[in-house]
């Protein structure tokens, strides 16, 4: 079984900063890409930042230049430190992992809340 789950969500000032863990666990093969989404209320999922297994990174529009995702592949860990975080940033974060378990599968974590205050 394979288990996602995400840390480091809390209450922020506008023009702060967070750091979001996600930690994979469980009987993990090999994992590939990893990504981070959120979801404010009222709107859809979408996604915030996405990292291969080598490194490549992608980011949306709205965070370019402010938030950073980055990985440890011994820990099956995945990072995504959020600078200069404003109102619109508030929502849910979601980590997604593309995992070999008995084969290969999206799985996604429970979410972590994060609110950028005013």
């Amino acid at each position: 079984q394979v288990q996602l789950v995400e840390s480091g969500g809390g209450f922020v000032q506008s023009g702060g900063s967070l750091r979001l863990s996600c930690a994979a666990s469980g009987s993990i093969v090999r994992i590939n890409a990893m990504g981070w989404y959120r979801q404010a209320p009222g709107k859809q999922r979408e996604l915030v930042a996405n990292i291969t297994r080598g490194g490549r990174t992608n980011y949306a529009e709205s965070v370019q230049g402010r938030f950073s995702i980055s990985r440890d592949n011994a820990k099956n860990t995945a990072y995504l430190e959020m600078n200069r975080l404003n109102p619109e940033d508030t929502a849910v974060y979601y980590c997604k992992a593309n995992i070999l378990y008995t084969r290969w599968d999206d799985y996604w974590g429970r979410g972590t809340q994060v609110t950028v205050s005013s």
